[in-house]
């Protein structure tokens, strides 16, 4: 069974990418394929096509297309989470500064569910 995960970052930089601080203003998503042994497949980048970021509708609503099973972020809004909660999508609180590192917490099994959205776009 492969695994899909979805993390918001600030650059088109592969494994190295840099997370970004807060999912809906994220100007970038890492989209990573994991297979059954947990091994990584496929990491590619999308462009935020939100409305934060001149285009339409939340990028939430977006991000459901892709179908992910799991989201990594340092914090998201109350609708966004409540969405993903809905589909049943797992909400991860990222605690890494780069993509590899927070695969690699993922794969170790380290990371908390988020279970309540934040109303500020931006964590320290």
């Amino acid at each position: 069974m492969n695994i899909k995960i979805i993390v918001p970052v600030e650059d088109d930089m592969g494994l190295s990418a840099q997370l970004a601080e807060h999912f809906g203003r994220a100007p970038f998503y890492a989209l990573i394929s994991l297979d059954e042994n947990k091994q990584i497949t496929n990491v590619e980048t999308i462009r935020n096509m939100g409305e934060h970021f001149g285009g339409e509708g939340h990028m939430h609503d977006h991000i459901l297309k892709s179908k992910p099973d799991v989201i990594i972020t340092p914090g998201m809004g109350p609708r966004g989470l409540s969405n993903f909660q809905r589909e049943r999508i797992a909400v991860l609180k990222a605690n890494a500064n780069t993509l590899k590192e927070v695969i690699d917490a993922y794969k170790s099994g380290t990371l908390q569910e988020i279970t309540e959205g934040c109303l500020h776009p931006h964590h320290h």
